[in-house]
């Protein structure tokens, strides 16, 4: 939901990955991970904090070979000693802000060459903005959809060469619930994310077959900085557990699935069939 995200050693081997036979959300199907396709090393943009920074020690626990991506690169550096403590094979910081578009593709291949390969790329930094319509916003609304939308796709696009070259990879968009329906004062945000899954879903069909995975994930309300001063926050989950959660389906190489699963894959459908009048604020009266 609005105000989620956030501004080593070589894997083994390629192997074939094999499929699973139930489908997955929007077609996609979960590959079956085994210890010799597990992914080994993984590049997180907006990591310096909120589900970024959570991911991060998440699969420095895990044993990764991490490289964090952020603007506030002071808050990289100083997480590194704790991801390395906590297990990672590496951990490197790279300074980034995913609204120039021309720094992403050097800093996605300083990161493989410093990892040595990319098995991982989560596209994760964003902005959320309010945003009331008619209310001289557009600077917001400008940065929200360079950040948000265009961000994202800057940095997955610059990962697939990368990817293709060394024969597969993964690479995850962190969308929303926001983007399953339009949200009073978060016009941008909602539109950002909305365009980021219909990229998501083509990049996907594109990829079948090429080896390279591409998942995406739409949490729902998870406690960060961000999203602590809105009003209601219906099914928050604490961080940690949206991480350990994202990880999880991360690993398992997930097509499209709402964080966590329950209740937002019922809450969402239900969310799509309401009238626009259940979801607008109401006027008040002359």
């Amino acid at each position: 939901m609005p105000g989620n995200a956030n501004r080593g050693r070589s894997c083994c081997p390629d192997v074939e990955v094999p499929r699973s036979r139930a489908a997955g959300v929007d077609g996609a199907y979960d590959a079956a991970v085994t210890p010799q396709s597990a992914p080994r090393t993984l590049l997180i943009t907006g990591a310096s904090v909120g589900i970024g920074a959570a991911l991060a020690l998440e699969f420095a626990r895990r044993g990764y070979g991490l490289a964090l991506a952020a603007r506030r690169v002071e808050k990289l550096e100083a997480m590194l000693p704790v991801l390395r403590a906590a297990g990672a094979a590496n951990a490197i910081a790279i300074p980034l802000d995913v609204a120039d578009t021309d720094a992403i593709a050097p800093a996605v291949q300083r990161a493989a060459l410093a990892l040595g390969r990319l098995d991982v790329v989560v596209a994760n930094a964003g902005v959320a903005h309010v945003t009331p319509a008619g209310k001289g916003r557009l600077p917001q609304i400008r940065e929200t959809i360079e950040v948000d939308l265009i961000g994202a796709i800057a940095t997955i696009e610059a990962a697939l060469p990368i990817l293709r070259a060394q024969g597969g990879g993964q690479v995850v968009g962190i969308t929303s619930v926001a983007g399953a329906k339009g949200l009073p004062g978060f016009g941008a945000y909602s539109a950002s994310k909305a365009g980021l899954h219909r990229y998501l879903q083509s990049l996907r069909a594109e990829m079948r077959g090429t080896g390279i995975a591409v998942t995406e994930l739409a949490p729902g309300y998870i406690d960060t900085d961000i999203n602590r001063g809105l009003g209601a926050r219906p099914f928050v989950i604490p961080v940690e557990r949206g991480a350990a959660i994202m990880a999880r389906m991360i690993e398992r190489r997930v097509g499209m699935r709402w964080v966590p699963v329950w209740p937002w894959t019922v809450l969402v459908a239900l969310l799509k069939l309401l009238p626009t009048a259940w979801v607008a604020p109401r006027q008040k009266r002359a």
